[in-house]
């Protein structure tokens, strides 16, 4: 039997409920499918933080490097300042993996109801590819009074390193800036894998930027992604302003298959892609490096409000869960259990009260793992 051994962070609010059904799904499929997972629980989220001051330390970060995947809870909680936890543990995890692909599939399942009229399960199918370590997001900006003033921001990635020396002269009262960069290497491999992606499943690739009023930055990733097209000429592509992005999901998202976006706009246009595909209990996502550690989790928060009571959405979780064993190589398992949750969305008589149901987490957990042994 095939051995895996996996890091698992539940993190805050209602992180350990939703977590504790994903291993026990992925545990019957492991019984189903012939592999045994040796969960390895880590303490870092806000109890830990108010406890001990810690968050992902170095020393941490490099035992996690031992490990092939991470599965993620989420991270956030009222008694902690906003950012503290996303940035020392999601983003710290995501840069110190050079985590550079964002992975969410967007897909609505049967027995799923979209807020968009007249659309099924066959329209709204496709899969966004999104930079996840550069663009707006590389937390470069500063704030600057009236008069002349000066700062340094420093960028540090597995690819490279850049310091900005800022001269910032202004009669204004008070100005607030924030830098975003991408890098030629950065960006042509994760447009790269959507090539690969698309090649694979697909065959149409689409790319999404606002060339039109950031031409410098996004103009580059155009150039870009023209210049690896060449090597797929097998692939159909087309160039998609944001702003058209987010209306063609709702009007026509039939027409979309593979998606490759700056980090920013990946940002939006992937919570738009939940709500079209039943919302935000139903869309998991990853955070891939193919040749490092990759950690999967739920695009939703921490539901803090709603901790202890076992009645949230767990199927972003499981599908998560999902994605990390086919990450693995535990194909056939993986899709068992994209299966078995859209079988309980069909039969509806167990589902949470986001879908209109009053079944707990742990009975949803209870369905899907349960219709895993047929």
């Amino acid at each position: 039997m095939v051995q895996y051994k996996i890091p698992v962070i539940p993190g805050d609010g209602i992180g350990p409920e939703i977590i504790a059904e994903g291993r026990k799904v992925l545990d019957t499929a492991g019984e189903v499918y012939g592999f045994d997972i040796e969960w390895i629980e880590y303490p870092h989220g806000a109890d830990h933080y108010l406890k001990t001051g810690e968050l992902l330390s170095e020393d941490t970060l490099k035992e996690l490097s031992g490990y092939d995947a991470i599965y993620l809870g989420s991270v956030g909680d009222p008694r902690v300042p906003p950012g503290v936890l996303e940035q020392g543990i999601l983003l710290a995890a995501r840069f110190y993996f050079d985590q550079y692909i964002n992975l969410r599939p967007v897909k609505l399942l049967k027995g799923v109801e979209t807020p968009l009229k007249d659309k099924k399960s066959e329209d709204i199918d496709f899969v966004v590819v999104r930079e996840n370590t550069e663009d707006l997001y590389i937390g470069a900006g500063g704030r600057a009074l009236a008069g002349r003033s000066s700062g340094t921001a420093e960028i540090v990635r597995n690819l490279y390193q850049v310091k900005f020396d800022l001269d910032i002269e202004t009669d204004a009262d008070e100005i607030a800036y924030q830098i975003g960069l991408i890098s030629k290497r950065g960006t042509e491999r994760v447009i790269r894998y959507a090539f690969e992606l698309a090649r694979a499943q697909k065959k149409h690739l689409s790319s999404v930027d606002k060339a039109n009023v950031m031409a410098d930055i996004y103009g580059f990733w155009r150039e870009i992604f023209t210049s690896v097209a060449d090597e797929y000429p097998d692939v159909d592509t087309d160039f998609n302003f944001v702003d058209a992005i987010c209306m063609w999901f709702v009007k026509n998202p039939e027409w979309f298959d593979v998606l490759v976006t700056p980090n920013m706009f990946g940002d939006i246009i992937t919570d738009l892609g939940a709500m079209i595909q039943g919302g935000l209990g139903l869309a998991p996502g990853g955070n891939i490096n193919p040749d490092g550690v990759s950690m999967f989790e739920p695009i939703h928060g921490s539901a803090p409000k709603h901790r202890g009571e076992n009645k949230v959405n767990p199927i972003a979780t499981i599908w998560a869960g999902a994605m990390l064993i086919e990450e693995l190589g535990e194909r056939d398992a993986a899709h068992a259990i994209v299966d078995a949750i859209e079988e309980n969305l069909l039969d509806g008589r167990v589902k949470t009260y986001d879908l209109g149901g009053s079944s707990s987490t742990t009975d949803v957990g209870d369905d899907i793992a349960g219709r895993l042994h047929g």
